[in-house]
């Protein structure tokens, strides 16, 4: 009876080590490192070259799609930076303002809101149906916060030049057909009485809506951001010249 109660405390501490051991051993494995989401290209800072004017983009995703066409096409005329995030809507906007302007002078701003402004989104921030979610940014609080940013973006002393809002297909996921055009409307009507210059790269893509843009989305495929961008460096070179 002793033997085999001692040799049961023996296989007992036996296991016990045995599982310390394992444990040990795991705790020394490495683990494999979370995959990190490579930042967009357009997003990577650039460096100023000493004596070209500076222009600041400010914009949402399709902003973004043109980004690195405008710098190439403006490579060695001016430095072309943008903000590094989606601008989203004119409540983004507002609160980033003071952070995307930083300290530097900036000779030209050209910026835009509107897609972020006048999609539907539920509780939880989802994309939905008009009937099952709120608007982020009606009509009358996209107007107001426009004005409160192109009084801001004046201040600065630059040049701004604010573009239309591109348009919205049918079948777009938390956005209506043609939502946009009230709020250029709403937009060119702050921009007029403020004298800013207008990119209307509305009109541009109402033309060739079917060979630039994605089907049932506001996105473009790489020719669309090209002639995006081509207007768009069209637009800054008029107020450069000024």
């Amino acid at each position: 009876m002793k033997i085999g109660m001692a040799f049961g405390r023996g296989a007992a501490a036996t296991v016990v080590g045995l599982l310390l051991l394992g444990a040990a051993h795991g705790a020394d494995t490495p683990k494999k490192p979370a995959r990190v989401k490579a930042p967009d290209p357009s997003m990577q800072p650039v460096a100023d070259v000493a004596g070209l004017p500076r222009v600041l983009l400010i914009g949402d995703s399709i902003s973004m799609g043109y980004t690195l066409p405008v710098r190439e096409l403006l490579q060695g005329q001016a430095n072309v930076h943008r903000v590094l995030e989606n601008g989203g809507d004119t409540g983004r906007g507002l609160k980033q303002l003071d952070t995307w302007l930083g300290t530097g002078k900036w000779d030209v701003i050209h910026f835009n809101f509107g897609l972020h402004d006048l999609k539907w989104l539920d509780t939880k921030g989802k994309y939905v149906a008009p009937d099952q979610g709120k608007q982020v940014n009606p009509l009358p609080a996209y107007e107001a916060n426009l004005r409160q940013i192109v009084t801001r973006l004046k201040a600065t002393g630059a040049k701004p030049i604010w573009c239309s809002t591109t348009p919205v297909p049918d079948g777009t996921q938390g956005r209506v057909k043609d939502a946009e055009l009230d709020y250029n409307r709403a937009a060119e009507k702050v921009m007029r009485e403020n004298g800013v210059a207008i990119d209307d790269l509305h009109a541009l893509v109402a033309t060739h809506q079917a060979q630039w843009q994605l089907p049932h989305n506001v996105h473009f495929n790489p020719e669309g951001y090209r002639a995006l961008a081509a207007q768009v460096v069209a637009s800054i070179h008029a107020q450069l010249g000024k």
